[in-house]
């Protein structure tokens, strides 16, 4: 079977130092597999999108040296794929009115979770099990605002895509078990999945956009690349041994180990 990956960055600000880490495993196990690598932007939050952010992050991955297959998917162009699918289930969900300030609002749609435990083996955090009724409760699909929910987009979007093989960052892990009972719901294939450790900053909080993590440089880009392998615990050597991106990136591929990788808390 083909293997098909991808990194789905969401353009609410520039690419960080974790971000490049999560695109760089994603990018490896595929390319050594000898399989796709996609790119999806991940715009369907409009609130939280800020102006320009979508077409940085295509420049900046293009300059890393990152190469991805076919055209690039927007998730903000896929809205009737969302709409059907949250048709297809409404025998599980239900409109949601909940205000905390107990005022009237417009309903999200909910979607009912099991008692049973949805469990998966993770190819680096190992066996993951959560029982999404007690841990989760029934969660939103459709926002009270018209927004689809990213548990809802990214499934269709990973079975439209064909993509069998998710490699990201380990805050997404518990994200996992919502997913798959959409996958089991809508009667979809469920891919592999591996969470790398997170990139943590100097007061041991998740690198991201809303920790004012720094932008990626673009001007040492060998040196990053180089520095987001090791961070992967790949034995890689130091950047002057290489001539360009280029080889850099055919070491990488060549030498991808996930083994090398141990598992962590999300």
């Amino acid at each position: 079977m083909l293997t098909i990956g991808r990194f789905a960055p969401s353009p609410t600000g520039p690419l960080h130092f974790g971000s490049l880490v999560a695109a760089t495993a994603s990018y490896l196990a595929a390319r050594q597999a000898q399989g796709k690598w996609l790119l999806r932007i991940e715009d369907i939050d409009k609130p939280r999108e800020q102006s320009g952010a979508a077409n940085a992050i295509i420049q900046t991955l293009g300059s890393y040296g990152f190469e991805w297959d076919g055209d690039i998917l927007y998730q903000s162009q896929r809205q009737d794929a969302y709409r059907a699918s949250l048709a297809a289930l409404q025998t599980h969900t239900y409109p949601c009115t909940r205000s905390r300030k107990g005022l009237p609002t417009l309903p999200a749609i909910r979607v009912r979770t099991p008692d049973d435990p949805i469990c998966f083996t993770d190819n680096i955090q190992g066996n993951y099990c959560q029982r999404l009724s007690r841990d989760v409760g029934d969660f939103v699909l459709l926002r009270a605002d018209g927004l689809f929910a990213y548990q809802l987009a990214v499934v269709v979007d990973d079975a439209f895509q064909g993509v069998n093989q998710v490699v990201r960052g380990a805050d997404l892990l518990d994200n996992t078990p919502r997913q798959i009972w959409l996958q089991q719901l809508l009667g979809l294939p469920q891919p592999n999945y591996a969470h790398v450790p997170l990139v943590l900053n100097e007061f041991g909080q998740k690198l991201s956009k809303q920790n004012l993590a720094p932008a990626l440089n673009t001007s040492e880009r060998l040196q990053t690349l180089v520095a987001a392998l090791r961070f992967l615990q790949q034995p890689c050597p130091d950047a002057c041994e290489f001539s360009s991106l280029s080889a850099c990136w055919g070491w990488a591929i060549a030498h991808w180990d996930m083994h090398y990788l141990k598992p962590s808390q999300a």
